[in-house]
């Protein structure tokens, strides 16, 4: 049994574990090892919305085109994924999330591919764009797989690690973050919001916190296959609703639930939460308290204990505490519930 915290990055630990001694998982789980080298990943969230009672307008099947050749360029992400969704204003959303292992690269790519995404060209009104990034330290992420298929930033790890111990108990995501060891990981003043109704750019928050978590059903059939659909994912999905349009009550900012897509645009048996949360902490409490995540842990447990060792089901996510400097956002031409904008009213710029 290894621990999720890879050797060049464990510390003296000055903060409480939440893993009791002698703790023994009750089923394997696995990290991403990324090679010492790598001292900072980026995730860039590139999203386009508008209406969804039609056809994509053309504006947004050109920026499309445009951004998937701009990911093929040499100093392009390592990994790209697109997904879709419909969020709570009614408007399609279509985001490509990109990864970088390389800090200096993405640089280089987001001058030219940041200024073809948010140009004054896609301020029409027909359509809506962001870019959310975080571009934390190794020290600040963590990952957890059910198996050995990679998913997201792992796509650019050197390996996956061995069973690991820090997993199956409440609060084993702040165990498994590398700073967690000597930082309570608390966080800071708020988010602003800056614009001119337009064009708008949120502020970071020092230790704001990010979830992608995921499902992959592909490799599920019969009596699997319909217990997942039928039984798990509309409690999962009842839960993202919960977190999409309340969950500011508990320090959850904004909440999408999303479907993967293949290059056809055709919908993958994959699909995945991504949240923005306040801290660490309130992300733990609606984990560990909250009667939404309760019934969806509940389903899976049951899932899990009926198809024993035989689950095809794969589970997987990365949880990041961001510093304020390793934040960006920006919103052209988006509606006000849309990602980080949810936080505060926007102050009009002077």
């Amino acid at each position: 049994m290894e621990s999720a915290i890879p050797q060049h990055l464990a510390a003296s630990r000055t903060q409480p574990t939440r893993m009791k001694p002698g703790w023994q998982p009750p089923y394997p789980s696995f990290v991403a090892r990324f090679a010492p080298s790598v001292a900072r990943v980026v995730m860039a969230y590139f999203g386009v919305q508008y209406r969804s009672d039609g056809e994509p307008p053309a504006i947004v099947r050109t920026a499309l085109a445009d951004l998937a050749a701009a990911c093929s360029n040499a100093d392009g992400p390592g990994q790209a994924d697109r997904a879709t969704y419909v969020d709570e204003a009614g408007y399609r959303t279509i985001v490509t999330v990109a990864y970088w292992d390389d800090v200096a690269r993405h640089e280089r790519w987001s001058a030219a591919a940041g200024a073809m995404w948010l140009g004054d060209q896609h301020a029409s009104g027909e359509a809506g764009f962001f870019l959310e990034v975080v571009r934390p330290s190794v020290a600040r992420f963590e990952t957890l797989f059910s198996n050995d298929r990679r998913e997201g930033i792992a796509h650019l790890a050197d390996a996956l690690s061995g069973e690991v111990a820090e997993h199956a108990y409440w609060g084993g995501a702040r165990d498994r973050v590398p700073l967690g060891q000597t930082d309570p990981l608390a966080p800071g003043e708020p988010p602003v919001v800056t614009g001119d109704g337009v064009r708008q750019v949120v502020r970071g928050q020092h230790n704001l916190c990010l979830i992608r978590s995921g499902q992959d059903w592909t490799g599920t059939e019969g009596d699997e296959r319909r217990m997942y659909l039928d039984e798990v994912e509309p409690v999962l999905g009842a839960g993202m609703d919960f977190l999409r349009d309340e969950g500011r009550t508990i320090g959850c900012h904004a909440n999408r639930y999303m479907r993967l897509i293949d290059e056809n645009g055709d919908l993958m048996d994959k699909s995945f939460g991504m949240s923005w949360w306040r801290s660490l902490a309130d992300l733990d409490r609606w984990a560990q308290d909250h009667a939404t995540h309760k019934a969806i842990f509940g389903q899976a447990m049951k899932y899990l204990s009926t198809m024993g060792p035989a689950a095809r089901l794969r589970l997987y996510h990365e949880v990041t505490v961001a510093d304020a400097e390793e934040q960006y956002f920006e919103y052209l031409g988006c509606h006000p519930s849309t990602g980080m904008l949810r936080v505060l009213p926007a102050e009009v710029a002077g």
